[in-house]
């Protein structure tokens, strides 16, 4: 990284300030933040950028992300200022992208059950979890399955299941689920933005 002699003279002033400052008892929380920013920005300023266009709705706000060129791992997303849709500004779920990359330390990363009337949790594999669900829906619809209402009309549905969406899918995602979730015969679905 190529430093020029000027900006190294002013951090060296705001660094020696910030010593001599801190051995007197100073709060200097401010001045810490403010010396993480100017690190994250030379960071962002040394990654390699590229565009793209959030998933979440049909807007098609623009996006930058700034990737480590050494370990190609997303480590900053924010709205493109250049883009004549967002111009820079994003909603939440856009800002909130970040926390879906790889980098979100409470990403799902493997399942965890209870069985019922346990006290502790077990770790399962995605392929014995996905089946178990499949079974569990297959024993309830086959159980609860409502053919005909009391008036003696053909409704073919399930009301023992529900379905409640996610905001963290895109349009496509979510008009396949409901379309799944109604071939179930499933009546109650919701989704997160509704809310």
């Amino acid at each position: 990284m190529k430093i020029s002699r000027r900006r190294f003279l002013s951090m060296s002033g705001a660094i020696g300030s910030g010593v001599a400052l801190s051995s007197l008892g100073l709060d200097l929380t401010a001045l810490k933040a403010h010396a993480a920013e100017l690190n994250k920005t030379d960071q962002v300023r040394m990654a390699r950028q590229s565009t793209t266009i959030c998933c979440y709705c049909s807007v098609g706000c623009s996006l930058i992300c700034s990737t480590d060129k050494m370990t190609g791992k997303i480590f900053n997303i924010e709205g493109d200022p250049d883009h004549p849709i967002n111009e820079g500004s994003l909603c939440a779920k856009g800002a909130g992208l970040f926390g879906m990359t790889e980098v979100n330390q409470h990403r799902l990363r493997k399942v965890l059950y209870r069985a019922p009337k346990s006290n502790k949790w077990e770790e399962k594999d995605w392929d014995w979890s996905l089946k178990r669900i499949a079974r569990l829906v297959k024993d309830t619809r086959d159980k609860d399955f409502i053919t005909h209402n009391e008036k003696g009309e053909l409704v073919n549905r399930v009301e023992s299941i529900a379905h409640y969406g996610t905001s963290n899918i895109n349009n496509e995602e979510c008009w396949t689920l409901s379309v799944a979730c109604r071939a179930m015969g499933l009546i109650n679905i919701d989704h997160q933005a509704r809310v």
